[in-house]
């Protein structure tokens, strides 16, 4: 064997050993980033990287539709250091684990409207705040009438898994009085708006969107010292969403694409499902098109128009276009289709608007 050949021998073994070494020692080295990882997660603070202000975060910016990138109804709002969130549908538990927030930290859950994919995740959401958080005291869950038999239907639900609970890991950890949720009907003035939460720099308004004939259906303007976030809820092109988000920093609003929906429309009629054709003939009515969204943000001229409930489902990134059809020609400022993990931020004391995808 010639020299050249021995030391490359060498060299292959040397590598076969080495990989030998590596294959054994796989569970430990995984077990030990599993480790740091959990550690670096359950020691950050989301809220103390931020800067003082307003942050906004899809949790979920789907709809009833099944949606790879999208998941039911949820958003998240962090002003200074309380955090809110809008509708709870489902996956948003991991929504907001994708966004680095745990339900541990939730102060409140809003919602828009009674409809099911709009709280469908709260169950699992109240569940993980008590237990992550050790909350003495439930969640207060605002809502429109009839949240009252949502929160309490919820809480016969998980009445044997309160139990369960409880009794397995002792009331210092899961304190009994803080499971589930605390309902609180919103009622609007004669003007259909209600302030909700008034607590120093922070005030909420809900105020009356027209999602007939689900009723009543709720839009929110948040503000956070000197920035305005304005979520539409489920709406037809409404004037009290025009008018709620005059000059606000951040209009979130829904968007359904008619073009779109036709082609799903067309397909159901092929394949002999008269049940989906009538369906998709009837939630047009009763939804904005991504062109009325883009009219309510250039007439109330807001600073940035991020769609959510996403309809129908955009599998493919290049359908966003297609999706969103003339309203980048009927408002010129920035405009963009929500995924789950976009995340907003809103710096207090400038007008600055960025924008990440987590």
């Amino acid at each position: 064997m010639t020299r050249p050949v021995r030391r490359l021998v060498a060299a292959l073994l040397a590598i076969a050993a080495l990989a030998a070494l590596a294959w054994m020692l796989r569970t430990p080295i995984a077990l030990a980033i599993v480790e740091r990882g959990a550690l670096a997660r359950l020691s950050a603070d989301p809220v103390g990287a931020l800067p003082d202000g307003l942050h906004v975060g899809l949790c979920g910016a789907g709809s009833p539709f099944p949606d790879e990138r999208r998941g039911g109804p949820c958003t998240l709002v962090l002003a200074g250091r309380r955090l809110l969130v809008f509708d709870a549908g489902s996956g948003a538990l991991r929504g907001l684990a994708r966004l680095g927030f745990e339900a541990g930290r939730v102060d409140e859950v809003l919602l828009t409207h009674l409809h099911s994919d709009h709280l469908d995740g709260l169950g699992e959401l109240l569940l993980q705040r008590w237990v992550a958080g050790a909350h003495p005291v439930p969640a207060p869950v605002h809502g429109p009438a009839g949240v009252e038999a949502v929160v309490e239907g919820l809480g016969r639900v998980y009445a044997a898994d309160r139990g369960y609970r409880v009794a397995h890991h002792g009331e210092s950890i899961v304190p009994p009085g803080g499971a589930g949720g605390t309902a609180r009907p919103i009622v609007l003035g004669a003007d259909g708006r209600a302030v909700v939460i008034a607590d120093g720099a922070l005030e909420v308004v809900a105020f009356a969107v027209d999602h007939s004939p689900v009723h009543p259906a709720l839009g929110y303007r948040i503000r956070y010292r000197d920035r305005t976030v304005v979520l539409s809820g489920d709406t037809r092109r409404s004037d009290a969403v025009r008018r709620e988000a005059e000059g606000a920093d951040l209009l979130v609003h829904e968007a359904l694409s008619r073009p779109l929906l036709a082609v799903l429309a067309r397909a159901a009629e092929a394949a002999q499902r008269p049940n989906l054709v009538k369906l998709f003939a009837d939630i047009v009515d009763y939804h904005a098109t991504p062109e009325e969204a883009a009219e309510t943000a250039r007439d109330a001229r807001v600073g940035y128009l991020l769609l959510n409930h996403i309809v129908p489902p955009l599998p493919m990134t290049a359908l966003e276009t297609a999706f969103l059809g003339d309203a980048p020609r009927i408002w010129n400022g920035p405009i963009r289709v929500g995924r789950d993990g976009d995340f907003v931020s809103l710096p207090a004391g400038s007008r600055a608007i960025s924008i990440s995808h987590r």
